[in-house]
C-alpha cells in the first residue's frame, strides 16, 4: 500500500442529549449551515452599509431587509436542494416511495437544485418588493463561498462524498465498507482523494477571495451581474474539475460504466455533476461579458 493519511477521529455529532427518551444532536453539518447563513447575513449587511460600492452610491436594498430576504433564500435552498436530488439523482426510488421525499434529515441534497431554488426565491423577492434583480443577485452571490467552504469541511467530517481511489501521498483512508470497496485492491486499505477538501479550497477559499477582491478592490458591484457571473462560472469550473477525481454517485456506476458517466460517447464522457455545471459556466461567462460591455 502506498503512503496515505488516516481519517481523523472526529465524530459527526458535536453534542448529543436525550430528553424524555428522545435523542437530540447538534451535528457539524448543521452547524456549517447555521454558520454559513450567519456569515452571509453579516457580509450582506456590511456591503449594504457601504454606498460607495454600488452604482450611483445607491445600494439595491436596505440592511434591515436582509433578514427577510434570508428567510426566502433558506426556503429556496431546502426546497430546491431536495427537489433537485429527488428529480436528478434518484427519481425512480422516490416515485416508488414518495413519503421519503420529506425526510431531508436522512440526507440527499443537490447543490445545483439548491442554487436554482435560491435564484427563484431571490427573483420572487425582488419582484415583490420592486428591487433591482441583478443588484440583489450580486449581493447574494458574494456571500455564498464561506458557506460552501464550511459545508465541504462538514462533508469531510461526515466521511461522505469522497473521491476516487488514489496512490498520492495525501490520499485519505475513509472509514466504512463503501469507501473501502476499491476495484483492484483485494487486500489492504484503500486511500481516496479528499475531494471534499479540494472543493472547500476551490469553491470556498479561492473563489471567495477572488469575489471579495473584486467587490472591495475593483468596484465590481458597480457593474451589475459581474459578481453573479463570476460566482456561477467559478463554481461551475471548480466543480467540473473536481468531478474528475470525485467518486460518482452509486446509481450511475455500472459494470460497463465504472466511472459513473451520465453521458458518454467513444470512450469519453461527463459525470452528472459536470453536465449540471456546464450551464452554470455558460451563464456565468455570459453575465460577465454583459457586465463588461455595459461598463462605462
Amino acid at each position: 500500500m502506498h503512503a496515505a493519511l488516516r481519517f481523523p477521529d472526529i465524530a459527526p455529532e458535536i453534542v448529543s442529549i436525550t430528553i424524555f427518551g428522545m435523542e437530540f444532536a447538534l451535528r457539524w453539518y448543521a452547524l456549517a449551515y447555521i454558520a454559513g447563513i450567519l456569515i452571509a447575513w453579516r457580509l450582506a449587511v456590511m456591503a449594504l452599509r457601504r454606498p460607495r460600492l454600488w452604482p450611483g452610491e445607491r445600494p439595491p436594498m436596505q440592511p434591515a431587509q436582509v433578514e427577510d430576504l434570508l428567510t426566502w433564500i433558506i426556503l429556496g435552498v431546502i426546497l430546491g436542494g431536495r427537489l433537485g436530488f429527488v428529480l436528478v439523482y434518484q427519481p425512480g426510488y422516490y416515485l416508488a416511495n414518495p413519503a421519503e421525499m420529506l425526510k431531508i434529515w436522512q440526507g440527499g441534497m443537490s447543490f445545483h437544485g439548491g442554487l436554482l431554488g435560491v435564484i427563484l426565491a431571490s427573483w420572487a423577492y425582488t419582484r415583490r418588493h420592486g428591487l433591482a434583480t441583478l443588484g440583489i443577485a450580486d449581493l447574494v452571490a458574494h456571500t455564498v463561498p464561506p458557506g460552501l467552504l464550511l459545508g465541504r469541511l462538514a462533508n469531510f467530517v461526515n466521511a461522505e462524498l469522497w473521491g476516487r481511489p488514489t496512490d498520492l501521498p495525501w490520499g485519505v483512508v475513509f472509514p466504512g465498507a463503501a469507501a473501502q470497496d476499491c476495484p483492484g485492491i483485494a487486500a489492504g486499505l484503500c486511500a481516496r482523494h479528499p475531494s471534499q477538501l479540494y472543493e472547500a479550497l476551490l469553491e470556498g477559499l479561492v473563489l471567495g477571495a477572488l469575489i471579495l477582491w473584486l467587490v472591495y478592490r475593483r468596484g465590481a458591484f458597480r457593474h451589475p451581474g459581474l459578481i453573479t457571473g463570476t460566482f456561477l462560472a467559478g463554481y461551475g469550473l471548480a466543480r467540473f474539475l473536481v468531478e474528475f477525481v470525485r467518486q460518482p454517485d452509486a446509481q450511475f456506476v455500472a459494470p460497463g460504466n465504472p466511472l459513473g458517466l451520465a453521458w458518454q460517447i467513444g470512450g469519453y464522457g461527463l459525470t452528472m455533476g459536470q453536465i449540471l455545471s456546464l450551464p452554470m459556466i455558460g451563464l456565468g461567462l455570459w453575465l460577465i461579458g454583459r457586465a463588461r460591455r455595459a461598463a462605462p
